[in-house]
């Protein structure tokens, strides 16, 4: 065997080695900036964000005078375990809270297709007695609850699901001002800061909304 046939042989042995070393590994695309090799990111390279994962929740709010907390502690807490929060409001581009926060609008309730989300959310604040008689909202309500999504209603909002006649015969609570008229509509109010029954979930005002939140994650999680 000659020196050069032995040099050849190393380096087609060498050849496959790298070969089958390389095979191995993931295949990555390589970006070019300004010149030099960059490595990709996780969202060029296939890999997806926690957020949204879980699946797409429905936040309905009013557009003016929402309650701020009421819709921040919740979308926080729903976004961490990994869902993508829609906000829906009517005849808005940016909605405009009680205290000052500023949201804006990903679509108007017209355009809402319920079976889009793994739960709808009516926030409350004085602004949201605006769909106590609107019959876009209140059919929202009654087609979220006939496709078995999770329910959620916070502050005056219940009233909302009231109205629509979902919470008949369902343990419920809400801001207290809305007492009277859950138990109108035959709801057994309990006054509780939040109250679930089935995949319905009711909250009584500010305090309780990182636990209503809460409250809705668990009832997701667990049907």
């Amino acid at each position: 065997m000659s020196f050069d046939f032995k040099q050849k042989y190393l380096i087609l042995i060498s050849f496959f080695l790298a070969l089958s070393l390389f095979g191995c590994l993931p295949r990555q695309e390589v970006i070019k900036k300004g010149g030099e090799e960059v490595p990709p990111s996780p969202l060029l390279s296939g890999a997806t964000e926690g957020q949204g994962k879980m699946g797409k929740i429905l936040m309905v709010i009013a557009p003016n005078n929402f309650r701020d907390e009421e819709y921040q502690k919740p979308k926080a807490v729903l976004e961490n375990a990994g869902y993508q929060i829609v906000t829906a409001s009517k005849g808005a581009q940016v909605a405009k809270g009680m205290l000052g926060a500023v949201v804006n609008v990903d679509l108007d309730l017209a355009q809402v297709k319920i079976g889009d989300y793994v739960a709808v959310v009516f926030i409350g604040g004085s602004g949201a007695s605006v769909y106590f008689d609107d019959q876009i909202v209140l059919n929202l309500a009654k087609e979220a609850v006939s496709q078995g999504k999770v329910v959620g209603a916070i502050c005056i909002a219940p009233s909302i699901l009231a109205n629509a006649g979902i919470l008949k015969g369902k343990n419920a609570t809400s801001f207290s001002s809305g007492a009277e008229n859950l138990k109108a509509k035959g709801v057994n109010y309990t006054g509780q800061s939040v109250t679930a029954d089935g995949k319905i979930v009711t909250a009584n005002g500010p305090e309780a909304a990182e636990a209503f939140g809460q409250k809705i994650l668990e009832i997701l999680r667990n049907f």
